[in-house]
């Protein structure tokens, strides 16, 4: 049974490492956003240092949902779906595995880039700390409850704006906590009580997430 996960797993990150085009949008796309609020709002130190928290989760964010749409769609489109729908597999382990490939593809990089963005818009040590374990703890978040709106708009034409409405009221509270918790880092107060419950808000996705996941591929496949 876990050879057959592992064999979609990879297979899933086979296909997104083959489109490549795909693969670097979201890392492009972070770079864009990065560079360009500079140049808007001036390049005086103290100013980048204040908003590079919310720059760089408001541009993790809006990278994660350039690819969220195709997390189902392919496989729905060309029937994949409906044959591990059949297969008598548990459907909410294939969902979960399909989340950990989006992480991967999607967030990991963002992860890995995050301190050479934040030495870009002048944060320190304690806050490049501070936005790294923010991002361990919160872009998990952002792949599972994402998936969820992608599962049920994943038989809909054109439903990324759909997914980016459903997401917001998940997306704005994980936001402000994790700019915050940056924030407390930069005035060197502690803030394990904004890691805590963006910890919370994962946890509970992830024991919960997947069977919704589940349920609403069910539901859009009939």
């Amino acid at each position: 049974m876990s050879r057959l996960y592992q064999g979609v797993f990879k297979r899933d990150m086979t296909l997104a490492f083959h489109q490549k085009g795909e693969l670097f949008q979201p890392v492009i796309f972070l770079l864009i956003v990065v560079c360009l609020f500079p140049l808007g709002v001036g390049p005086g130190p103290e100013m980048l240092q204040r908003i590079s928290p919310g720059v760089i989760w408001i541009a993790a964010i809006l990278s994660g949902l350039l690819g969220m749409e195709r997390l189902f769609k392919d496989d729905f489109l060309d029937g994949t779906l409906e044959q591990l729908t059949l297969s008598g597999l548990p459907l909410y382990a294939i969902a979960l595995s399909k989340v950990a490939t989006h992480w991967l593809v999607s967030f990991l990089p963002i992860i890995f880039l995050s301190p050479l963005l934040g030495m870009f818009l002048n944060m320190n040590l304690a806050m490049y700390q501070a936005l790294i374990i923010t991002l361990l703890l919160g872009t998990p978040l952002l792949s599972l409850v994402g998936a969820i709106a992608t599962a049920l708009t994943v038989g809909l034409h054109r439903a990324s704006l759909l997914v980016s409405l459903l997401l917001l009221p998940v997306f704005i509270p994980l936001l402000i906590f994790a700019t915050s918790a940056v924030e407390s880092a930069a005035m060197q107060l502690p803030y394990s009580p904004q890691l805590a419950i963006i910890a919370a808000m994962t946890c509970l996705a992830l024991a919960s997430a997947p069977f919704a996941i589940s349920y609403a591929l069910k539901v859009s496949q009939h």
